[in-house]
């Protein structure tokens, strides 16, 4: 290999054939070829050795081809096949330098090599110089004949050859003019051209469809040097702009880009070698394929590694980016047309092919980034959406308005969002995403409605909670045959206005009417529950409300005072009276009657409890009451005759306590004697009686003692110091005995002065210690019911004895006066 200057002579193709792919590729980038394009153009010389092959190219090209050295006698000077840049030369030109034909030292058999090296040279060159001695013209047995042949025959094995200029080149021209060598050439190259075997499909194709054919004569180098260079120097400017319309090679097809000429050679040599016919549009493209693909391959890398693409990708990794499709797009645009540009020369469907599989790897490595950032805006449109929402219902919109305004805005947001990151590149569809933001808007928006009715269901059940439990309670407390009446109207009244109330506050959400009626229906059954739950929860402390209701009605007269047992009071029928009023409330606390359906079951407990009427069946001897559904009853018959059983036994002895005060207080009232202590007092006094009736004095004297004796009976209280007991009563009036004498005495003595002396405070200390003494000294005994908040109490005052029942606030204690004497 030689290089020297700006040609770089590099030997493509050795003598046995080997391809120098290193030095082709080190031609390529020391000359810049790859760079051309399709602006270039390859020009190949054949010809016998020793023709002077390498001299012309050298003198033509300014290349520095091996040329040999006469003095040393002719014998093969180019080995293979040899390439050079033509310097000067515009455009780019490469002229290859054939080994010569019909050498010696290859031999007459060995033709192998050159027939492998006449077809690579049509294969790649676009001129091909045929050197050939002038004194060849015309004779049959000419040097050139077997060259042309040659040349024929191995275009044929070209499927759709290239269209190739011949410039023959005459070599030592004589003094025949060249107007008389060309057709004599030209019928020679013609016949040659009928001769040679050709394909079906080429058998009437005419040489013009192959070749250019281009003469040319030059003197002799040896004998007229400066003729054959001014010769040269014509036939170069020839070579100018040879590729453009009307030069040498103006109509040439089947061109490779210079990008792919390393590529296409090493193929081209590598089939001719396999001794393959060779396709060149298939050739070509194979070659426009794997060159393609290269700089589809070279983009690609060179996009993956991009810092601009590389930042794009970690900005949306942590967030939104504003104009996220702009910058993508001018990234892949660059890299785009950088494949357009080098990629423009080869074939174009499969450059277009290429493209598109370029853009498919390109779309599909910006893809993710593209999702991820959509990924980030339905985020931002979601939380937007959830705020605005949450802000508008706390300034008190309605949720329906509220909730198409924030769809629409956040909805819209989005999609501003999405077309500033849609690439020109591609027609991403953000349907799916879209979809999946309006379904989770969707569901946001169901369970802040679900949460907002719920709210206010639970407001207005706590309301009716509120209006319904007590009332419902203090009517069971007071039970009476019109109970269930007013809970039903109460229960009417409430859940119509809360309804009301209702379907107002719930207008905002814009439900359909089933959803409402729903709704409604809902606050209804709650209410009835409500109510039903509190019927239960009465019924299940029946027997105490039973209790409470015989000791109200026992214990107190029609106006509510408490009952005072004075003997005058009929026990049997008050008893009657109560167990009545109990059961009746047992009767209204045995069903639920919110149906306005009538029963029987206030009858039948009536006529079987109290009236003691017994049939048969016993109506009391079943677990359901008749026209009463199951889950409507709170208790059934025989547990209201369990009931009423555990009632009686429970309150007897209330009964029997009234019936012991009423004895008691007889007692405490009848100071008379027995009707035969007074006939034996009238029989054994009678002697007294008249001794009295005879002598007034003694009248007198019992009268004044009678009135003294009163007033120290009723200052001393006697009868009210013994109910205490015999053994304080005594005690009492002892101490109270002497001063008690005093004070009557002295108040005597005031009268008979005609003025009352203040009592001392001596006196009143007295007065008072003996009222502290007499009230700690009362007794006040209580009878408790076993089992039971039934009780009386039992207080005796000055002048009666009280029975009252503990759980009303009853005033009991009455005072007597002390009695003053006055004159």
């Amino acid at each position: 290999m030689a290089d020297t200057d700006h040609c770089c002579s590099t030997q493509l193709i050795d003598g046995d054939g080997e391809f120098n792919v290193v030095g082709l590729d080190n031609f390529m980038r020391t000359t810049k070829f790859s760079n051309c394009g399709l602006s270039y153009a390859v020009v190949a010389i054949m010809g016998p050795q020793s023709s002077g092959k390498s001299t012309l190219l050298n003198h033509l090209f300014q290349t520095n081809f091996r040329e040999m050295d006469a003095y040393r006698g002719r014998s093969q000077t180019t080995k293979g096949i040899w390439i050079a840049h033509c310097v000067g030369i515009e455009p780019f030109t490469i002229a290859m330098d054939l080994e010569g034909t019909d050498g010696r030292e290859r031999g007459e058999d060995d033709t192998t090599f050159e027939k492998q090296s006449a077809l690579f040279a049509l294969a790649i060159a676009d001129i091909v110089l045929i050197n050939m001695w002038c004194h060849d013209i015309g004779r049959e047995q000419a040097a050139n004949k077997p060259l042309l042949k040659t040349v024929f025959q191995v275009m044929m094995r070209l499927f759709s050859p290239r269209k190739t200029t011949l410039l023959f080149v005459i070599r030592d021209k004589t003094k025949t003019p060249l107007e008389y060598l060309e057709p004599i050439l030209r019928e020679d190259i013609q016949k040659i051209w009928n001769v040679v075997s050709k394909p079906a499909a080429h058998k009437d194709t005419p040489l013009s469809e192959f070749f250019n054919v281009e003469v040319t004569a030059l003197s002799s180098y040896e004998e007229k040097e400066e003729l054959f260079k001014e010769q040269v120097a014509q036939l170069r400017q020839r070579f100018f702009n040879s590729i453009s319309p009307g030069g040498l090679a103006g109509d040439r097809r089947g061109v490779v880009p210079a990008s792919g000429f390393s590529f296409s050679a090493q193929q081209i040599w590598r089939v001719i070698k396999e001794n393959k016919d060779l396709d060149l549009p298939a050739h070509k493209v194979m070659v426009a394929t794997v060159r393609c693909e290269e700089i589809a391959n070279e983009k690609f890398c060179r996009l993956s590694s991009d810092e601009d693409w590389l930042a794009l990708e970690e900005a949306v990794q942590s967030g939104s980016v504003s104009g996220f499709g702009r910058r993508l797009s001018s990234i892949l645009e660059t890299y785009f047309s950088e494949y357009d540009s080098e990629a423009t020369y080869f074939d174009e469907d499969v450059r277009n092919a290429k493209r598109k599989h370029l853009e498919s790897k390109a779309l599909d490595l910006v893809h993710p980034a593209y999702l991820n950032l959509l990924g980030h805006l339905r985020f931002k449109a979601l939380e937007n959406f959830r705020s605005r929402l949450e802000q508008m219902l706390k300034e008190g919109e309605g949720f329906a308005a509220s909730a198409h305004a924030c769809t629409e805005s956040c909805m819209h947001e989005f999609d501003l969002g999405c077309a500033d990151a849609a690439i020109k590149q591609a027609n991403w569809d953000a349907s799916k995403v879209r979809e999946k933001l309006r379904r989770d808007i969707d569901a946001h928006l169901l369970s802040v409605r679900d949460a907002k009715l719920s709210e206010l269901v639970a407001r207005y059940e706590e309301k009716l909670r509120q209006l319904l439990c007590e009332p419902v309670e203090s009517l069971f407390d007071a039970a009476g045959r019109d109970t269930w009446a007013s809970i039903r109207k109460l229960l009417r009244r409430e859940t119509e206005t809360a309804a009301l109330e209702f379907s107002t506050a719930i207008s905002s959400f814009e439900l359909d009417q089933p959803t409402i009626e729903s709704m409604l229906q809902g606050l209804r059954d709650y209410a009835r529950n409500l109510v039903v739950k509190k019927a239960r929860e009465e019924a299940g402390k029946v027997l105490i409300l039973m209790k409470d209701r015989f000791s109200t009605v026992f214990s107190h007269d029609n106006e509510l005072m408490p009952r005072v047992w004075t003997g005058k009071e009929d026990i049997k029928t008050i008893t009657k009276d109560a167990r009545t009023a109990s059961l009746r409330l047992l009767a209204v606390m045995a069903a639920i009657r919110l149906d306005e359906k009538p029963d029987k079951i206030e009858n039948i407990l009536l006529s079987s409890l109290m009236e003691g009427t017994v049939t048969s069946p016993d109506p009391l001897a079943s677990s359901t009451w008749e026209e009463v559904p199951p889950e409507n009853t709170l208790i059934t018959p025989v547990q209201c005759k369990s009931l009423w059983r555990q009632f009686k036994s429970e309150t007897e002895y209330t009964v029997t306590q009234a019936i012991s005060a009423q004895e008691a207080y007889k007692r405490s009232n009848n100071w008379l004697p027995p009707p035969w202590a007074i006939v034996a007092m009238v029989v054994l006094g009678f002697n007294e009686f008249m001794l009295l009736l005879r002598n007034p004095l003694y009248l007198m004297f019992l009268f004044v003692a009678f009135l003294l004796s009163k007033a120290m009976w009723v200052q001393m209280d006697v009868p009210g110091q013994f109910q205490h007991g015999t053994l304080a009563g005594l005690i009492s009036i002892s101490s109270r005995f002497l001063p008690t004498v005093m004070n009557l005495l002295k108040r005597l003595a005031e009268e008979a002065q005609g003025h009352r002396t203040p009592e001392s405070p001596r006196q009143q200390e007295s007065s008072v210690a003996f009222q502290s003494f007499r009230n700690q000294s009362q007794l006040n005994p209580t009878s408790s019911i076993a089992q039971s908040s039934v009780s009386s109490n039992v207080s005796v005052s000055d002048s009666s004895v009280e029975y009252s029942s503990p759980n009303l606030m009853q005033r009991r204690s009455t005072k007597v006066q002390e009695a003053e004497l006055s004159q």
